[in-house]
């Protein structure tokens, strides 16, 4: 049985690294001075201390950094240090698609995505679409309609992201969901 390899010879394309703990911005320093593509999707997070307010910026996925590589970079980016190793699907190396590190983009620079929940007609379930904002175009799933979050599922990568929004930014889509 072969494995499937999507590293291309002269085409880059986007893969998840693993890294040891709390290294995931080193990482992406290092990988940058060897001219490697990598991107750490990062959350602006507000933390109030006794005696100040400080803004910190916290990764959104710990332990991943995403590398937009070709064949001949495979081996630099093993060999940086505190990288683990590729994430694999199966034993397969599967590129991600360009429009799921997009997402990622999107989300990290949307600002007050906890936003206060205006009533809608909404249901756990229901297909949804933001149709303002940065994320406009995205789509998604509520998840809880108390809370009136949705889900969007990043398949690639093995994990689901979810975050509220406002209702006034959503609306229903004709899809039906498969998943």
């Amino acid at each position: 049985m072969s494995h499937i390899n999507q590293l291309h010879e002269t085409e880059p394309r986007w893969f998840a690294v693993l890294t040891r703990a709390k290294c995931e911005k080193l990482v992406q320093r290092q990988l940058r001075k060897k001219n490697i593509h990598a991107y750490v999707p990062l959350q602006r997070l507000l933390r109030r201390y006794q005696r100040s307010t400080r803004l910190t910026e916290k990764p959104l996925i710990n332990c991943y950094v995403f590398v937009q590589i070709t064949k001949p970079d495979y081996l630099p980016v093993l060999e940086t240090e505190n990288v683990a190793g590729f994430v694999r699907f199966n034993k397969d190396l599967i590129a991600i698609p360009a429009a799921e590190i997009d997402l990622l983009r999107r989300v990290t620079l949307e600002d007050g995505l906890e936003l206060e929940v205006a009533p809608g007609n909404f249901s756990a379930g229901d297909l949804i679409e933001i149709s303002a904002g940065n994320l406009a175009g995205l789509r998604g799933r509520i998840v809880k309609k108390e809370n009136r979050q949705f889900q969007v599922e990043l398949e690639r990568l093995g994990y689901q992201l979810r975050i509220t929004v406002d209702a006034a930014f959503l609306q229903k889509t004709g899809l039906v969901y498969t998943g």
